[in-house]
C-alpha cells in the first residue's frame, strides 16, 4: 500500500504529534503523515533511532518518557511553540507483557499500565486545549486485545480495555467541540514488538511461538501478520478530513480474528 490512495496534500500543513515514532506503527504513521505534506513532531525513548527518523522526514523530535505526566506538556509547548498549532494526535507507543496472572509483579503491570495507559491519558488530556482550537483529531492505537480477552495477557488487556473506554468517553466529552477520537484496534503485528514478544516468551523456538499466534486466526493457512504500513493507513484514514462523522469507534483492524466473541 501507499500514500496513493489518499489524495494528495490530505494532511498538508495539519500539525500531528506522533508517538512511539521509533518504532515500527509510529514510524510508518510518521513517515505516510509527512508524504501527506503534514508537519510533525516525534517522539520515543529511543533517541537514536528518532533522531534518524526526524532528520530522514525534516520532522521536530522530542526524546521522552511519557510516562511521566509532565513530559507531554514540554512537548506540546514546543510544538506549539514551532508551528503555532496542533490538529492531530497519534498515539502509537506501546509496550507488550504476558505471563501466568499469579506470577506477575508489580512491576509488570505498573511499567504495562504506564506506558499502555497512563501516557496515552496525560497526552490526550494535555492536547484537549489546543486539539479544541483546531476542531482536530486523536487516534490512539489500541488492540484486539483490548477489545476481547486473551489468557496469559491480562495486564495488556485491561491495558488496552482502559485504552478503548478512555477513548469513547474522551469522544462523548470532546464531540461538542468538534474534536474526533477513535481507537484502531489491530491484531498482531510484524514489528519490533512483536519480535520482542517472540523473543522474551517463545521458550527458545521464536517461530513456533510466532505460528501459535497465527493459528488463532479463521484465515487458516492463509493467516498472516499486519505490516505497520496497513496500521499507519488506518490511522491516518482516522485522523484525516475523510472520517468528519467518526468519532467514539473501535476501529477493528484483525483479519476477523474477534468477529467470532
Amino acid at each position: 500500500m501507499s500514500a496513493a490512495v489518499f489524495a494528495p496534500g490530505l494532511m498538508a500543513e495539519r500539525v500531528v504529534v506522533v508517538t512511539g515514532a521509533a518504532g515500527g506503527v509510529g514510524g510508518a504513521v510518521a513517515e505516510l503523515l509527512a508524504s501527506l505534506g503534514a508537519r510533525l513532531m516525534l517522539t520515543d525513548v529511543d533517541g537514536d533511532a528518532l533522531r534518524t527518523r526526524a532528520a530522514s522526514l525534516g520532522a521536530m523530535f522530542e526524546v521522552a518518557d511519557l510516562r511521566h505526566a509532565d513530559a507531554p506538556e514540554r512537548m506540546l509547548q514546543r510544538t506549539l511553540e514551532a508551528y503555532g498549532r496542533l490538529d492531530g494526535l497519534a498515539n502509537c507507543a506501546g509496550v507488550w507483557v504476558e505471563g501466568a496472572s499469579h506470577e506477575a509483579s508489580e512491576a509488570d503491570w505498573q511499567h504495562c499500565i504506564d506506558v499502555n495507559l497512563k501516557a496515552v491519558f496525560f497526552l490526550c488530556s494535555r492536547a484537549i486545549p489546543a486539539l479544541k482550537l483546531s476542531r482536530g483529531a486523536i487516534v490512539n492505537v489500541s488492540s484486539d486485545a483490548g477489545v476481547v480477552g486473551n489468557a496469559g495477557a491480562a495486564i495488556y488487556c485491561a491495558s488496552k480495555g482502559g485504552v478503548g473506554l478512555l477513548t469513547r468517553a474522551l469522544a462523548r466529552e470532546l464531540a461538542p467541540h468538534g474534536v474526533r477520537v477513535n481507537a484502531l484496534c489491530p491484531s498482531d503485528i510484524e514489528s519490533p514488538m512483536l519480535a520482542f514478544q517472540a523473543q522474551r516468551y517463545g521458550q527458545g523456538d521464536e517461530a513456533a511461538y510466532l505460528q501459535r499466534l497465527l493459528e488463532h486466526y479463521p484465515q487458516g493457512e492463509q493467516a498472516r501478520f499486519l505490516t505497520p504500513q496497513e496500521v499507519a493507513h488506518h490511522v491516518v484514514w482516522l485522523l484525516s478530513p475523510a472520517c468528519a462523522g467518526v468519532t467514539g469507534a473501535q476501529v477493528m483492524l484483525d483479519f476477523g480474528l474477534t468477529a467470532g466473541y
